[in-house]
């Protein structure tokens, strides 16, 4: 399966992990919201929730003059089952290989 690189990309950033999990708590806020729950400017906040945005971590909508973020959980759902098969393809990978190197000893 080909995973969206964008994705990987964006939960690489630590910023980005932390308002995903500001965002999920409140269930969703504004950039100016968010900015006052860490220690980066609004427009810096703005820019990462641009960068989950465009990695559909993130949706965004319009509330009277305020843009609205919220936790797009399809997006993360979808790459925690891609993380896991990835782990279970390696665990069987890495078993295959000790099974391997035990016969030979």
């Amino acid at each position: 399966m080909e995973h969206d690189e964008k994705v990987l990309a964006a939960l690489a950033d630590p910023t980005r992990r932390l308002l995903l999990d500001i965002l999920a708590a409140y269930g969703g806020a504004s950039a100016t919201t968010l900015a006052t729950q860490v220690t980066i400017s609004r427009q810096a906040v703005v820019k990462h929730l641009s960068v989950l945005e465009k990695a559909r971590l993130v949706s965004c909508d319009r509330v009277g003059r305020e843009m609205r973020y919220t936790v797009y959980t399809q997006q993360l759902e979808s790459t925690a089952q891609w993380m896991v098969s990835l782990a279970s393809d390696w665990n069987r990978k890495l078993k295959s290989i000790k099974h391997r190197a035990e016969m030979d000893e």
